[in-house]
């Protein structure tokens, strides 16, 4: 190998290093092109917006009813104007809400029960101005318990509707 071409190499090679250093001087993840590290604001551990990350820590993704109801409660009705507030900052989100119940009851009656459940918060989030076409429902009954257990506190738990990111 001649010099001229280890000469052209290494010229290529630094180059191509200098570029490459060039590149990641730039503002972006772990700083903010000070050097200091210091992100100025930028939180790495916040939910993308839109997200269904973003939905659980902003509005909360869901809401609970009494023994063998579907009716809404205030608490309900206020998570779920949080999550009308939410869908309006979001347009292009689509939304699925299942219902669940405990595992006290049949089959037959859970999923009509959950369906209900369901039924209540689209036709809430529907009145509050979002779109039918963005809201989907689906009864799973008492076949998707929230927290294990027979026991008043996880029955209270899994006797809610959820509110998902599609």
């Amino acid at each position: 190998m001649t010099i001229k071409a280890i000469g052209v190499r290494t010229m290529t090679a630094l180059a191509l290093g200098l570029a490459l250093a060039a590149c990641s001087s730039s503002t972006g993840e772990g700083g903010n092109g000070s050097g200091n590290g210091n992100n100025s604001g930028m939180t790495s551990n916040a939910p993308v917006p839109g997200s269904e990350a973003d939905l659980v820590a902003t509005a909360g993704d869901r809401v609970y009813f009494a023994l063998n109801q579907n009716t809404l409660s205030p608490e309900a009705r206020e998570t779920l104007d949080k999550q009308a507030a939410w869908m309006k900052r979001y347009p292009q989100v689509n939304v699925l809400v299942a219902g669940n119940c405990d595992d006290r009851g049949t089959q037959e009656y859970n999923i009509a029960l959950g369906q209900r459940r369901a039924n209540a918060v689209r036709n809430y989030l529907q009145a509050q101005g979002i779109a039918p076409s963005r809201i989907s429902t689906i009864s799973y009954g008492k076949d998707r318990p929230t927290v294990d257990g027979d026991s008043q506190d996880a029955w209270a738990q899994n006797r809610n509707a959820i509110t998902s990111v599609q």
